[in-house]
């Protein structure tokens, strides 16, 4: 059974592995600065399929079933899966895998969802319950774009803040028994509101979110920020990274030189005209499986923190002019 340091982080005691792992993108991210680090580039963003969700919800199952292949098993082998997106009542996931008819657990962290599908499947691994589980999170730029901003034929201007949905899915096979990379311990997120309400600056709202969970862990396990290679941040996108730095040196804390971000790292934005970079929920779970997982796999890298952040809000929400809460959940993985 995992081990409670405090309120919202654990240790594994039997340490779950991550047996395999797959990441499936569009065409911009295939063309981005990590393209050649992805599983597959899929140059047509409509998969064959007649909408923008069915699109997604492809993507989810072709990432799933590569994780498997690759981890030599069949979908038989999975006992759980834990799968979200950002599509309401999240269907990218549940039309996408329901062909595989594995014991499903749909979850909405947002763009922090590959995080909460990593814990939630290392705690129920670690406990016995269950040989293997998957996490697999996804996000699709048309679908997203049509749910929280305006319709793509609007052509309205984007801010200097705003980010880019990825078109991508990340998705990692936990087990009890194989596997080159260990999962070692993880911190729940407490949610956040610093009162910001611009859908267009997601990276400010989520950085707090991050500095308190690095913050937590790192004070709760008695690490240090030099113990591990990489400190990584889901989507908060080049001005978000920025203040989630100063946040945490403001405590005393410097990831400056270990802090890497998902969301800062898939595009170029001067030649991609991403401003401030990804973001989606397929954002960290695709660059997590395609660029950092092979690092711990190959020995470049021992020790990853990843902790990947998401905005808790809805269309609804934001009309009714709510503030945007966030959340990070965060994971650290280990060289086995």
């Amino acid at each position: 059974m995992a081990k409670r340091i405090e309120r919202g982080v654990f240790l594994t005691e039997n340490s779950p592995k991550i047996e395999g792992f797959a990441a499936v993108v569009g065409p911009k991210e295939g063309k981005g600065p990590l393209g050649e680090y992805f599983d597959e580039v899929i140059e047509d963003s409509h998969f064959g399929k007649d909408t923008w969700e069915k699109a997604e919800s492809h993507f989810q199952l072709e990432a799933v079933s590569l994780a498997i292949k690759k981890s030599g098993l069949v979908k038989e082998d999975i006992d759980t899966i834990f799968s979200g997106d950002l599509i309401n009542q999240c269907i990218g996931s549940a039309y996408g895998l329901r062909e595989l008819e594995i014991p499903f657990l749909g979850l909405y962290g947002a763009c922090s969802t590959m995080a909460e599908g990593l814990l939630l499947s290392t705690v129920i691994t670690d406990s016995k319950a269950v040989n293997r589980a998957a996490a697999v999170t996804s996000s699709h730029f048309s679908t997203a774009e049509r749910q929280f901003r305006f319709p793509l034929s609007y052509g309205g201007q984007r801010t200097p803040t705003s980010q880019w949905t990825c078109t991508a899915s990340g998705a990692a096979v936990i087990s009890r028994e194989k596997g080159e990379i260990e999962i070692v311990g993880g911190c729940v997120g407490k949610i956040t509101d610093m009162g910001i309400s611009d859908i267009n600056n997601m990276g400010s709202a989520m950085a707090p979110a991050a500095a308190e969970t690095i913050k937590r862990y790192l004070e709760a396990t008695s690490l240090k920020p030099e113990d591990f290679d990489y400190i990584v941040t889901g989507d908060l996108g080049i001005v978000g990274s920025k203040l989630a730095v100063e946040f945490l040196l403001k405590q005393g804390i410097d990831i400056s030189q270990q802090h890497r971000d998902c969301g800062a790292m898939i595009f170029d934005p001067d030649e991609q005209d991403t401003h401030c970079g990804g973001s989606g929920c397929g954002c960290s779970g695709s660059v997590l499986c395609g660029y950092f997982l092979p690092q711990l796999v190959s020995g470049k890298a021992k020790n990853i923190l990843f902790a990947a952040t998401g905005a808790l809000m809805s269309p609804m929400s934001l009309q009714q002019g709510e503030s945007i809460p966030t959340i990070s959940h965060l994971v650290h993985l280990r060289k086995g």
